[in-house]
């Protein structure tokens, strides 16, 4: 066969796929009518652009004509990009690991009923042999096949069965809220942190920003050495690229030398706002260096021209997984001087044994004694990066996603204040404009953009991760327009995500109907939609005094409450959230000609209660709760706890000795 239907879609992805002879139709009503005429059992195939075991499993079956045959004969096909389309990769996800009692992943396969698009049988990667406990996948669609055909009472009776489980995920609301999942959070990540290498659990080892961040909240000293441990684990470990800057996905050691090496958008937004973070709190120069350089690399390689990201490199390169990142020792000694190798081998461990496959991926493994050293090393890793970029480079996802790009937005702007850095202020707002400008339809927002195309209705995380996102960067540069925007997107999160059980749904009340209309509160690679919504109603409720918000808050963090005392460790947003509230959040407004230098002042203190905004003197048509606090020269400050607000404050040493809780 020829190209199949994949080929006029956007993802990268799904593109991947257009030349299989797999006959693929994406998600919709043309492959769901087809099933149904056909009365074919659906086969759903979820992946993403920087899936390496994804591509194994294309490769192995999807690429092989006689596994192709049998998936065309037998069943409709259908391929989906969970990054395009979350909604359906969480139903799906949550029915294998329900139907399965195994976790879940990508690649994600899964068997649907044609009539109703319920999952009867499932897994993960299928080998094209048996192995490691696995069947061939060529197995597994005749044994799904037949039992589709024979097997039809039975699969009606376990829909049901799954139909009242997905019902039963969701806790009741709590009658009150109180601050014990804040100490059940600090007993859970005591518990699980790695006191050699830092970090959270066992290998793999993620990176985890919001236990870090937790950690930085409760500014003990256990805390913040379990933090600058695992900052110091990951900065210093092969999770980071020593050369050009930026994280990837994780690390398949305990010691953060190895890492699964495709670099997502979303794990370094998170974690360059963390170490920016870091840096405040800690004034630790690796710190603010780590947080510098993935921003960088943010800027020089993952930049559309239009102003918004891309969203991932590949793991692969030449069929390799990490062959890009990784050196032999004659690649470098003869890319350096006699005297930047003598600096450079023994700092990230070249005068040791190989680490991959034969070759090094570098990690540091000696300290720098001495400034000399550190030029020597500047220089040496100058000159590999420029011998790098001349590789054959991994693929990179080039679809430009509105949720991952609004977690990017974010870490900019907390990044800008903190390493006062305007260039990343200038960078988030052009990606603002970018997404305003074309994402933003109709006072909706649209989910994905490539190639000029911006489509798919966005979900709960697009709308409340930019919210949040326009919010600091309004504590950067303000701007009224991203006030405005930050508020519409608000009201649409109130009209169109709302539960009158309280919480938000991850659809739109609009969206297409699927077998599960799912609402979530844990954090997963990204923060929970749930915690990130209750945390941005919460400070525009206390920003702008609209008692709508704070209650929508509120009921967020009710319909929570049970989730968060059950596992703490994975609700740390929605516990941030709930502090915010709880403490509450206090609010600085600067107004006057030297506003922005208060600010500029006050930008490299750790606050992560304490929003600060300088609004110029000439701002028009202000919200009401704003407006009553006029300009003064040549500046004069408001700081409001919660519902309250102090004297105006006209000297910025009482400013930073009220803040200091001194008077």
């Amino acid at each position: 066969m020829g190209r199949n239907r994949l080929a006029a879609e956007t993802s990268p992805y799904l593109k991947q796929h257009a030349d299989n002879p797999v006959d693929w139709y994406p998600w919709g009503e043309e492959a769901l009518a087809c099933a149904l005429r056909e009365d074919k059992p659906i086969l759903l195939s979820v992946g993403y652009s920087a899936c390496h075991w994804c591509h194994v499993m294309a490769h192995e079956s999807f690429e092989d004509a006689a596994t192709a045959e049998l998936m065309n004969r037998l069943f409709v096909n259908i391929k989906v990009d969970r990054e395009e389309r979350p909604d359906l990769d969480r139903i799906y996800q949550a029915a294998q690991q329900l139907l399965t009692h195994r976790a879940g992943g990508w690649p994600l396969t899964m068997f649907l009923s044609p009539d109703d698009q319920q999952p009867f049988f499932g897994g993960t990667y299928f080998p094209r042999e048996p192995n490691h406990g696995l069947p061939a996948f060529k197995d597994v669609l005749a044994r799904v096949a037949d039992y589709y055909r024979g097997e039809r009472t039975a699969i009606r009776e376990q829909s049901a069965r799954l139909t009242a489980a997905f019902q039963a995920l969701e806790p009741a609301p709590a009658a009150a809220l109180d601050d014990s999942p804040l100490q059940l959070a600090r007993t859970a990540l005591e518990r699980s942190f790695d006191r050699r290498f830092g970090g959270f659990g066992a290998a793999p080892k993620f990176p985890q920003p919001q236990s870090i961040e937790r950690c930085l909240r409760d500014a003990n000293p256990a805390a913040l050495s379990m933090a600058s441990l695992t900052l110091t684990g990951m900065a210093e470990g092969g999770l980071f690229d020593q050369l050009g800057g930026g994280f990837a996905r994780y690390s398949v050691d305990e010691s953060w030398t190895i890492p699964h090496f495709e670099k997502m958008l979303y794990d370094n937004a998170q974690l360059l706002g963390t170490y920016a973070a870091a840096a405040a709190v800690t004034g630790d120069k690796l710190f603010a260096r780590v947080a510098g350089e993935t921003a960088d690399w943010v800027l020089r390689d993952m930049r559309a021209p239009q102003g918004g990201f891309y969203s991932s490199l590949d793991a692969d390169s030449e069929g390799h997984e990490g062959r890009f990142y990784v050196w032999t020792t004659d690649e470098v000694r003869e890319r350096l001087s006699e005297a930047e190798y003598a600096a450079f081998a023994p700092r990230f461990g070249l005068d040791q044994a190989s680490n991959f496959e034969g070759r090094w991926h570098l990690r540091v493994r000696a300290p720098l004694e001495e400034t000399e050293q550190r030029r020597l090393i500047d220089s040496a890793r100058a000159k590999l990066l420029a011998v790098r970029t001349l590789r054959v480079w991994p693929g990179r996802d080039e679809k430009i996603l509105t949720s991952w790009n609004a977690l990017m937005i974010r870490g900019l702007a907390i990044a800008a204040r903190t390493l006062h850095r305007p260039d990343l202020a200038d960078a988030a707002t052009h990606a603002v404009d970018f997404l305003h400008r074309t994402l933003w339809q109709e006072g909706r927002l649209l989910a994905t953009y490539k190639d000029g195309r911006a489509h798919l209705n966005a979900y709960l995380d697009d709308y409340a991760f930019l919210a949040d996102a326009l919010l600091e960067l309004l504590q950067a540069r303000w701007r009224d327009r991203d006030l405005e925007f930050a508020r519409a997107l608000a009201e649409a999160i109130l009209d169109r995500f709302a539960d009158p059980n309280e919480g938000f749904f991850f659809t739109a009340s609009d969206h297409e109907r699927l077998i599960h209309r799912s609402k979530t509160f844990s954090d997963e690679s990204t923060p929970g939609g749930n915690a990130v919504a209750a945390s941005v109603l919460c400070r525009l409720g206390f920003l702008l005094g609209e008692p709508r918000y704070l209650a929508a808050a509120e009921h967020t963090l009710r319909a929570g409450f049970a989730a968060m005392r059950e596992y703490p460790e994975g609700h740390l947003s929605l516990i941030a959230a709930l502090e915010d509230y709880s403490k509450p959040l206090q609010i600085l407004i600067l107004r006057g000609p030297e506003a922005p230098r208060w600010q500029h002042a006050l930008a490299s203190r750790y606050a992560p209660s304490l929003m600060v905004f300088a609004i110029p003197a000439d701002t028009p048509d202000l919200p009401a709760a704003i407006a009553v606090k006029h300009p003064r020269e040549p500046a004069v400050a408001y700081l409001c706890t919660g519902t309250s607000c102090s004297a105006p404050i006209t000297r910025l040493e009482d400013l930073q000795r009220a803040l200091d809780g001194k008077i």
